[in-house]
């Protein structure tokens, strides 16, 4: 099982230093995958019920009358 596991590892490895567009793509979807995350989550997501609720038992209230709706 750990000879297999070494050979999954090594085959991606070498893979992955063997591309030449790949590793372009890669850089490209993480830099996208960052914008989704993190930029998009800080200005369009905001933790609203963080902001209007004090406690854990007000929030849990609110989203079960949201969702029973």
């Amino acid at each position: 099982m750990q000879e297999l596991c070494k050979k999954v590892f090594r085959f991606y490895v070498e893979g992955f230093q063997n591309m030449k567009v790949g590793k372009k793509l890669w850089a490209i979807l993480a830099i996208k995958f960052f914008i989704f995350f993190i930029v998009l989550k800080i200005f369009f997501f905001p933790d609203i019920l963080q902001t209007k609720f004090s406690n854990d038992h007000e929030r849990a209230n609110y989203v079960m009358e949201n969702i029973t709706q």
